[in-house]
């Protein structure tokens, strides 16, 4: 069967909009910049709207987006998603949400219930803390996903009918399956690929093992997302080998594609990166591309289509 490069509909299922001079993002504040895995990030401290995200994404047959918390000062989680909703009443994106939600606090059960309330969350993230190196791993530490107040706070998540997404290095796979094992009513998706880091040959034996235990809880989704290296371009042939494991492991069925812009535009450009991964997808069937491009995000986001136009890079 001849490879054919994916022509149909998207959902961009990871990316930010912002105004760090209106809103309170304490990274992106001021002359601070904090540790980042892809390094100075200065380049993106300025707005991105919607109409920045169209015109990156010229040409792409996006049909919905899904907007990924952005670090908003913690001490107003309903802010932002009330922010977002205003752009997306305005802008016609993003489509659905992935809200702010510090699983440790006091107001925990609170704040779910305000985020659940909003007509476009379906999921939160609280970034895991805590083991920092396969070292500490190997040494016996753990981060807040085991701990029990912060269990107590993500035992709220099922009831509230919200998913959880997950963003940590991949030393801490193992512990997410665990996870993901003791709360099987929630849906755990895995942000940025697991983050997989360098392309050395331990390293990726390493994530490699931590996705495969994630990818035996069937209430485990992967987003193939934030692949860029600090220091280098996007090239399909640097990230063959992620993309076609995840899919392997996990199937289509729960893969995701997100761009993770405007993060991911410090090294590469939007077509660069989607065109990279209908590369790498190209060998699948054509059903096979569309569960991963566009019908995982549905079932998983439920994004407000009919809030969308035909496609919304080419939307005025």
């Amino acid at each position: 069967m001849t490879a054919r490069l994916y022509d149909g509909p998207i959902i961009d299922a990871h990316h930010h909009v912002w105004e760090p001079k209106r809103n309170d993002y304490p990274w992106l504040s001021g002359d601070l910049i904090v540790p980042h895995r892809y390094g100075d990030y200065s380049a993106i401290k300025r707005d991105y709207l919607p109409d920045d995200l169209r015109r990156d994404a010229e040409g792409v047959n996006i049909v919905a987006t899904v907007y990924v918390e952005a670090e908003w000062s913690p001490t107003d989680p309903i802010g932002e998603t009330t922010y977002v909703h205003q752009v997306a009443d305005a802008c016609g994106l993003p489509n659905a949400m992935v809200a702010q939600a510090w699983l440790d606090r006091d107001d925990v059960a609170e704040v779910l219930a305000g985020q659940a309330a909003f007509p476009l969350v379906r999921s939160v993230r609280h970034k895991p803390v805590g083991a920092n190196s396969p070292a500490e791993v190997a040494e016996g530490r753990r981060t807040t996903m085991s701990d029990e107040r912060w269990r107590a706070g993500y035992a709220l998540l099922a009831a509230n009918g919200l998913h959880f997404d997950l963003q940590t290095p991949w030393w801490n796979l193992a512990e997410a399956a665990e996870l993901a094992r003791d709360f099987p009513e929630t849906t755990l998706i895995v942000n940025h690929a697991g983050v997989p880091g360098d392309r050395a040959r331990a390293t990726l034996d390493g994530w490699t093992e931590g996705m495969a235990a994630l990818a035996r809880r069937p209430n485990v989704a992967v987003k193939i997302s934030g692949l860029c290296i600090a220091g280098r371009p996007w090239t399909a042939a640097d990230n063959a080998e992620v993309v076609t494991t995840i899919l392997k492991l996990f199937g289509p069925e729960r893969t995701m594609f997100g761009s993770n812009f405007p993060v991911d535009g410090m090294l590469a450009s939007y077509r660069e990166i989607f065109d990279g991964f209908r590369e790498i997808a190209a060998p699948w069937s054509a059903a096979d591309q569309r569960e991963m491009f566009f019908e995982t995000a549905v079932r998983i986001y439920r994004p407000r289509l009919a809030a969308a136009s035909p496609s919304i890079a080419k939307a005025s």
